[in-house]
């Protein structure tokens, strides 16, 4: 058992940290994409949040300051979002990919501006650093519960706790409070919320400003957190594959959640994977690995799981009727 921990144990840490902005992420879409408004901005809202987060760290010194310039960056962004869709009625998956492209022109431009290299390096004092929680050190003898204490639940950032918090937080307001019904209304029939007196423009807009929030905090945990600072499109496709994993889970938090945390393991264990011999395939190919999360995905979105019905009004702008 102890030997079969001490192999499991790095992979589900591995998992945790792989997965939080995912997770992040996927909850960001969930209420924005619950209200109605279709979020492919995800990816772009990352990436700025983790450039501002770098940025502003640096030129600071403090974590805290670079997390909260990476939540204002990303509800920047979403407001824009917000605007062009809402207000004006435009079209959401060609507002969102416009989203995408200003974050990663924005971060090449500005980073080149302030740096020499156009990447905000980090020290160890400007990131946010793992947490150990109480007697960690003194059970982690203690068979079973003291591996999964002190080497999978002790050790890990803030930043991966408050993701871990936003689902049930997501889950409760969603399907607990009166904000949630009324959001989840409005991306099902605004009509109805219209004549009940409540205002459809300003739910979308709490929708997306939230969402914006959430890949802020994700984008700062890349940065600041996870990795050392800001490279060049760091969030290498993670907000797509949120987006896929708040799709699996059919736009509820908590299937959401756990395609975030399968997405998370396979990111894992895909470097393990060098040289072990597959079924029916052999030694796994070198350049298969890498792409290995990404073709799942879309076997998963092809139906594994079964059909994903969007709320019924997901793409369509509200128009009240005279």
């Amino acid at each position: 058992m102890a030997e079969f921990l001490s192999d499991l144990i790095p992979i589900l840490n591995g998992t945790l940290r792989l997965a939080t902005p995912l997770i992040l992420c996927a909850m960001a879409g969930l209420v924005s994409e619950r209200s109605g408004v279709i979020d492919i901005g995800l990816e772009g809202k990352l990436l700025i949040g983790a450039f501002a987060a770098a940025t502003v760290a640096a030129l600071t010194g403090s974590a805290w300051l670079g997390l909260i310039a990476a939540i204002a960056a990303s509800s920047v962004f979403s407001l824009i979002h917000g605007f062009a869709c809402i207000t004006h009625r435009g079209e959401q998956i060609i507002s969102g990919v416009a989203v995408n492209f200003l974050a990663l022109g924005l971060s090449v431009v500005i980073g080149i501006a302030l740096f020499p290299r156009g990447q905000p390096p980090l020290d160890i004092a400007e990131r946010f650093r793992p947490l150990d929680f109480p007697l960690s050190e003194t059970l982690a003898g203690v068979p079973v519960l003291g591996p999964v204490y002190s080497g999978l639940l002790s050790g890990h950032n803030l930043l991966v706790y408050a993701a871990l918090l936003a689902v049930p937080l997501i889950w409760w307001a969603l399907y607990r409070t009166t904000f949630g019904l009324r959001l989840r209304a409005v991306g099902e029939t605004p009509a109805a919320v219209d004549s009940a007196g409540v205002s459809v423009t300003a739910l979308r807009y709490r929708g997306v400003l939230i969402a914006g929030v959430l890949c802020g905090i994700a984008g700062a945990y890349l940065s600041t957190a996870h990795g050392a600072g800001f490279v060049r499109e760091m969030s290498a496709g993670k907000g797509f594959i949120a987006l896929a994993a708040m799709i699996i889970g059919k736009w509820r938090p908590w299937t959401a959640f756990g395609a975030c945390l399968l997405f998370g393991f396979l990111e894992t264990i895909t470097p393990r994977l060098q040289g072990v011999e597959l079924p029916l395939i052999g030694e796994a190919p070198t350049a298969l690995i890498p792409i290995l999360p990404y073709i799942f995905t879309v076997i998963l979105l092809a139906g594994f799981f079964g059909r994903a019905i969007p709320p019924r009004a997901l793409g369509t702008p509200y128009v009240k009727e005279h």
